[in-house]
């Protein structure tokens, strides 16, 4: 299945000041801010999210969101899977808020 490219344009866009890397993993492109990854696209159309542990089984229990998989697997805590419906309008820039604040958390 291909990678949504209107989703990827979005989360680009979004991340164009912070300089993100692109890289191919976890099923589709991985976006990556000062060599940590913050999200990624994947080839389901979910947008995978790395959010503070502590919050992410609040996160996970949001419209749209569920705790991530790989390979029928839970990915842990701090993953989020978060449906394209929940991207829509200020949907995107929420779940990125939430990745960026534990990622810039995370660099102190």
């Amino acid at each position: 299945m291909a990678i949504d490219a209107e989703l990827r344009q979005r989360v680009r866009d979004a991340l164009a000041d912070r300089n993100a890397e692109e890289k191919r993993m976890f099923g589709g492109i991985s976006f990556l801010v000062e060599g940590r990854l913050v999200v990624g696209v994947r080839h389901d159309g979910d947008l995978l999210v790395r959010v503070d542990p502590r919050a992410g089984e609040r996160l996970a229990a949001e419209p749209g969101a569920q705790q991530a998989l790989m390979g029928g697997r839970s990915m842990g805590p701090s993953w989020i899977a978060v449906h394209p419906d929940a991207l829509a309008g200020d949907g995107l820039g929420t779940w990125l808020g939430h990745a960026l604040a534990f990622h810039d958390a995370a660099a102190d």
